[in-house]
């Protein structure tokens, strides 16, 4: 505690490190204060009663995870800086089967400067068409009792709507971009974690009230806060677990100099694959609930809706199954065993006992196919947990949710990747870090988060 205290004061010893905290969390409170600027035309008490009825199991609500509640306030960053994810996404998947892209990927600064502007438009492309979605959804939302968010949904608030969704966006790509540069930590990925991190502090005083209100016993959230520490670590152990490949280079001489003649290794992720497992099977679970909330409700309708509601064991078995399925999907596109192997021969590295070429090829694909299967099996297990914890606690959804799936790995992730840069900063300057060994290794997360 004395050495956790110690560090605290050392980053506000350093005036650069200080500055970039503070800017940070300047930017930070920026996009929260975004997310409660309703847009321009809506009955904001028509909008929380509707809330109120609307049913979050859908990719709605999946959105609004992302956004902080935004989506669900319909403010004008309700977009988020989920665009962006999306465009970055769709280039990275482009990349294995459009040979330009995957060309520009190869060609250093110069291929990712391009590929980044290629991002950015799309990220525009992307907020007006989702802008205009919502403006939709805006426009027929009502009340149960009928009466509408929009009071006058014409055509001026169509386009006002996507304007100021799409400038929102805009605008939060390039806070992003700020933090990156100026701030401390990934800018994007901070910006997502800030708007699931808010959600905190009001799921925490719902439990409390609960326990003051004799609806939950104390021990009872003992066993279950005692139970989120232990589900925390073990993300984090999972998350900074790596399988090390020996690699030799051959000493070369040049001139006068010697290079080479040293052992370096390749870390294999046993998560390679990051959150977005996670995010393209919820994605494609929420898609029957979502459709279906477009329907009369009748008796078919319910009972096809509650198999696919998330408490129920239908809906755990096939979210189980798809993250693994899409965990060797995910990781055969953003890692590429020969694409290393030709980098090792090029710069005459080597692994002991394995020739180079094929041979190390395959090598390596074992390997990280066999620890991929408990990655991806952990992230299974950690994505159905809040639906158990939700069943046998009987707790809130959004309290439950920081049990596990995205919000949980996010959460982790960005936190381990920003204690990693302050930690580069204290040690650059001779001072202690959060950990007496100094090495807080950062993850290495896929997506961008």
């Amino acid at each position: 505690m004395a050495n956790f205290v110690n560090t605290i004061k050392n980053i506000f010893k350093i005036e650069e490190l200080r500055q970039r905290i503070l800017y940070t969390l300047g930017i930070l409170i920026v996009v929260r204060l975004g997310a409660h600027i309703t847009l321009p035309g809506i009955d904001v008490h028509a909008l929380a009663v509707s809330n109120q009825d609307a049913a979050s199991n859908t990719l709605f609500g999946l959105f609004d995870l992302f956004v902080g509640g935004a989506f669900s306030n319909a403010a004008i960053f309700a977009l988020g800086i989920m665009p962006y994810i999306t465009s970055s996404i769709i280039f990275q998947l482009a990349g294995v089967v459009i040979p330009e892209i995957q060309k520009m990927q190869k060609e250093g600064e110069e291929g990712r400067r391009k590929i980044n502007q290629y991002t950015r438009l799309g990220t525009v492309v992307i907020s007006a068409l989702q802008g205009w979605g919502l403006s939709i959804k805006l426009a027929y939302q009502q009340t149960a009792g009928g009466v509408p968010v929009v009071p006058d949904s014409g055509f001026l608030f169509t386009i006002s709507t996507i304007f100021l969704l799409t400038a929102g966006t805009i605008f939060m790509m390039w806070l992003g971009e700020q933090i990156t540069e100026r701030g401390i930590g990934n800018g994007i990925s901070l910006i997502i974690f800030i708007g699931i991190i808010a959600r905190l502090p009001a799921s925490l005083w719902q439990e409390w009230l609960l326990i003051q209100a004799g609806s939950r016993h104390w021990l009872v959230e003992l066993v279950v806060i005692t139970l989120l520490v232990f589900i925390v670590a073990s993300v984090v152990l999972v998350t900074q677990g790596a399988r090390r490949i020996p690699v030799q280079y051959a000493k070369r001489q040049v001139g006068r100099k010697v290079y080479g003649g040293t052992t370096q290794y390749i870390p294999l992720r046993v998560n390679t694959a990051g959150v977005m497992p996670i995010i393209f099977a919820q994605a494609l679970m929420f898609i029957p609930n979502t459709i279906l909330s477009f329907f009369p409700e009748s008796k078919f309708i319910i009972t096809l809706a509650q198999l696919f509601h998330y408490d129920s064991f239908v809906y755990a078995i096939l979210y189980f199954t798809l993250i693994v399925l899409f965990t060797y999907f995910y990781t055969a596109i953003i890692f590429n065993p020969k694409d290393i192997a030709d980098n090792m021969k090029k710069q005459g590295g080597f692994i002991p006992g394995i020739r180079p070429g094929q041979h190390t090829v395959e090598y390596i694909d074992s390997i990280l196919t066999r620890i991929t299967l408990p990655g991806s099996i952990f992230l299974g297990l950690i994505a159905i947990l809040p639906t158990f914890v939700t069943n046998i606690f009987n707790l809130s959804m959004g309290f439950a949710q920081f049990f596990g799936g995205t919000s949980l790995l996010i959460v982790v992730g960005v936190a381990l990747d920003t204690l990693q840069q302050i930690e580069s900063h204290l040690l650059m300057r001779h001072y202690d870090g959060f950990m007496k060994s100094g090495r807080i290794r950062g993850r290495v997360g896929a997506g961008g988060f």
